[in-house]
């Protein structure tokens, strides 16, 4: 068998269909937590922070001289919090897909599950066992 129709065999499993969908969905969810938290969540805490932009926060080393054409040297602790924030928003969502999900399994789990009818080799002898009853 040629490295081709092993890479065909490969690339045309389920597997790794189900994977190329998930980094692609992982990836726009990823800018979803981004847009929620540089847009919705930083704003209010950067009012109650009287007006602080988190992602302006930042230690200055060694200033930008222009005149030298050397860029600023800092240490942005504020997109670093940001970062922080967007974990924790998206370890928490997997949290709870993962807790609804093992919620399901286990609502499935408890459902009983109905007995199988009867086989015809059943039904015959227990039609059987009913005369030998009778007499």
């Amino acid at each position: 068998m040629g490295i081709i129709s092993e890479f065909r065999e490969f690339i045309s499993k389920g597997n790794v269909i189900d994977l190329a969908v998930g980094v692609v969905i992982g990836g726009a969810f990823g800018d979803i937590t981004k847009s929620l938290v540089d847009k919705v969540v930083m704003p209010p805490i950067g009012l109650l922070l009287s007006g602080v932009d988190f992602s302006d926060m930042k230690l200055v080393l060694k200033v930008a001289n222009p005149a030298t054409k050397t860029a600023e040297v800092a240490i942005q602790y504020g997109a670093f919090a940001n970062t922080v924030i967007q974990f924790l928003i998206i370890a928490f969502v997997i949290f709870m897909l993962v807790k609804l999900a093992n919620a399901v399994r286990r609502k499935d789990a408890e459902t009983p599950v109905a007995p199988p009818p009867p086989t015809p080799d059943q039904v015959l002898l227990s039609e059987i066992r009913d005369l030998l009853k009778a007499r």
